[in-house]
Parts: C-alpha cells; sequence; structure tokens
C-alpha cells in the first residue's frame, strides 16, 4: 500500500517510462453517504500497486503522469467519475474492456467472466461489498484489489484484435468518447422528484405525502451519520410505512436508536398532518404524441435492428436501443444514436438520398 510521499513519487517515477497503464478505484458508498476514494489500483510493466487516498497524498502527480498514457479501465465510467473529484484527469488514451467486449458480443461482461474465458482463473468475488476504507486491508482485500487490474492490460490486447478483425474498432471509439464525454457531466438531483422511489407511484397521494417526508427524514439521518440511506431504513420498509400510516393502521417504528425512534415518530405524525392541497400530485407518464408516420418509421427501424442484431451476434440493444430509435423516429437529427450505428441502420444512406432529390 502505497500511503507515503516517497513511494508515491517513486511509482509516479516509474511510470514515466511506461506505455500502458491498467487502472481501477474503490469507494465506499455502501458504507458511507458521503462516498470517498479509497484505493486506486495500478498495473504497469508487470507490477501491481495499491496507492492510498485516504492518507492525504498530493495525488495530481499520478493523476497527471497516468493520463499522458494509454489507459486501460474495466467499466470506466465510474472509476473516471470519482477521479474527477480528486483532481484533474483528463485521459490521452482510454481502452475500456467492458465496452470492447460489448462491441465483439461476449455472452457476459464481467470482468470475473472475461478472466476465466481467457485465462482460466477464477477470481474470487467476496470483496464486492467490503468496506474499502478500513485499514490495514485484510490479505483478502489486497488480493481482490490486486486482481482488479493484473489482466486488464493483456484482456485489452485481445479484445483489441477482435474489434480490428471485425471492423468495429470505429465503434468503440465513437462509443468510448461518448461515454468519456458522459463521465465529465455533473448529475444534479431534482429535490422535487428524488423522494419518488421504485413503488411510489403506487401508492395514493396521502401515502405518497407520508413517503415524501420519510425520505427527507432518512436523507437527513443519512447525512449526519454519514451512512447510506438504507442503513436507516429501507425502501421496501418505508413504502410499507406510509400506506399504513395513511390508511390510519398500526405501524411498527424499526429497529433504531432511541433518539432516532423519537424523531421517526414526530415526523411520521407530522405527515399525517399535511393538508390535502400540499399532497403531491399525481404524475402521469409524458408520452410523445406520435404520428402514424413516426409510428411505421419506428416499426421499420426496429425490424432492420433486429435484422442486424441477428446477422452480427449482438444483442438488439447494443446496435440502438430502444429509446434511441423512437427518438430518431420522431426526430430524424436526434443525437440519441451515434454515427456507427446510424450508418448500421442505414440512416446516413437515408439522409444522402434525400438530399439529391432535393
Amino acid at each position: 500500500m502505497i500511503s507515503d510521499p516517497a513511494a508515491l513519487s517513486e511509482l509516479v517515477a516509474g511510470l514515466q517510462s511506461c506505455d500502458t497503464i491498467a487502472m481501477d478505484t474503490e469507494a465506499d458508498s455502501l458504507h458511507c453517504y458521503f462516498e470517498k476514494v479509497c484505493l486506486i489500483q495500478i498495473t504497469a510493466a508487470g507490477r501491481n500497486s495499491l496507492v492510498d487516498p485516504l492518507a492525504q497524498l498530493d495525488l495530481q502527480p499520478l493523476l497527471h503522469t497516468a493520463a499522458s498514457k494509454r489507459l486501460v479501465f474495466h467499466g470506466a465510467d465510474y472509476d473516471l467519475r470519482l477521479l474527477h473529484r480528486i483532481g484533474t484527469f483528463e485521459p490521452r488514451d482510454l481502452f475500456d474492456t467492458m465496452i470492447a467486449a460489448r462491441l465483439t458480443g461476449k455472452p457476459a461482461l464481467g470482468l470475473a467472466a472475461l478472466v476465466k474465458q481467457y485465462f482460466g482463473v477464477e477470481l474470487s468475488k467476496a470483496s464486492q461489498k467490503a468496506n474499502w476504507a478500513i485499514r490495514p486491508l485484510p490479505a483478502q482485500m489486497v488480493d481482490y484489489a490486486h486482481n482488479d487490474t493484473r489482466y486488464l492490460i493483456e484482456l485489452a490486447s485481445i479484445l483489441e484484435g477482435d474489434l480490428k478483425n471485425l471492423g468495429r474498432l470505429g465503434w468503440f471509439t465513437e462509443s468510448r468518447d461518448r461515454m468519456v464525454a458522459a463521465s465529465r457531466e455533473t448529475k444534479e438531483r431534482d429535490e422535487s422528484t428524488v423522494w419518488r422511489i421504485t413503488g411510489s407511484s403506487a401508492l395514493s397521494p396521502r401515502a405518497q405525502a407520508v413517503l415524501r417526508i420519510l425520505w427527507f427524514w432518512r436523507d437527513a439521518e443519512a447525512r449526519a451519520w454519514d451512512r447510506p440511506p438504507f442503513h436507516i431504513i429501507g425502501n421496501d420498509e418505508m413504502l410499507r410505512t406510509a400506506k399504513l400510516v395513511a390508511e390510519g393502521g398500526a405501524f411498527s417504528t424499526p429497529r433504531m436508536n432511541t433518539r432516532r425512534r423519537k424523531s421517526f415518530e414526530v415526523v411520521v405524525n407530522l405527515a399525517l398532518q399535511i393538508p390535502e392541497k400540499e399532497w403531491p400530485k399525481t404524475e402521469k407518464p409524458q408520452r410523445r404524441r406520435t404520428t402514424r408516420e413516426q409510428q411505421k418509421r419506428f416499426e421499420d427501424l426496429k425490424k432492420t435492428r433486429d435484422r442486424i442484431a441477428a446477422d452480427l451476434g449482438l444483442e438488439s440493444s447494443i446496435i440502438a436501443p430502444r429509446g434511441a430509435l423512437e427518438a430518431v423516429a420522431a426526430d430524424p437529427s436526434s443525437p440519441a444514436l451515434m454515427e456507427w450505428q446510424r450508418q448500421l441502420l442505414g440512416l446516413e444512406i437515408q439522409a444522402a438520398k434525400k438530399a439529391r432529390a432535393a
């Protein structure tokens, strides 16, 4: 574990001469409200290293050096979002083995499945939900962390070869670039709808009013305790409580310490006093009105997509998700599809024909 400036400087110096670096990160989102990066795994030139972001190190030299190399990640979106939080990190060249596996039609996309397929090694999943903020890390977690990057560089070489042989390297590049761009976007939560968890739409308006106040109470408690909200009370239990309270039935207070239990009961009683005019309005799905022409265009695109997917041995959603087809059927200029997807579906040819006819 690299946890002091001297060891980190030595690692960064060693990476200067490397062409390719495999990276991964671990965070503590299952154990804290305020998620933080707890570990950075690196494999380069046959050496596996673990860097400790919790040791108050200046990580910018590491991020700067790594970004100047060819980087290999598996499912990079989440890792990029985490790394953007701790410094400036703009990779020059990134290869994502999950995207590559998807575009080459691999039946399973998880790292463990790919490592077993190509290297015959069974990776343990025992530490997937572990608390990566604990120190020192147990040997089992250290092995798990190393294995997240140990095989990535060789795996990337294999998958890149497959992409070239299939003529899909351009597909990969465009898909990768879209993922990288999306990872830079900051997602702001909508306070007016964030409480609408799965199952809330089935509740009565009064029960939704109870659920809404319970959700914000839980969120405040989780923030103060710095624990994930489900450590306070689970979604299913909140839904059950909201329904029972709104119907005037008896409810059981979840297992909590005395202060939190009293606070919970006060909040439930307050929820019952919310006037009807302040109850949430039932949300009706806003479905876009489609013309007969647009519906026919969608059906034609779907048939074309399904035929191409079958011919290529790929999942149809890889060629074009249903939502993207609907968007393009409604507006042919929609950016919902990437260029390689549009070309496969013949949309570029259709556009060219229309331009010539005009």
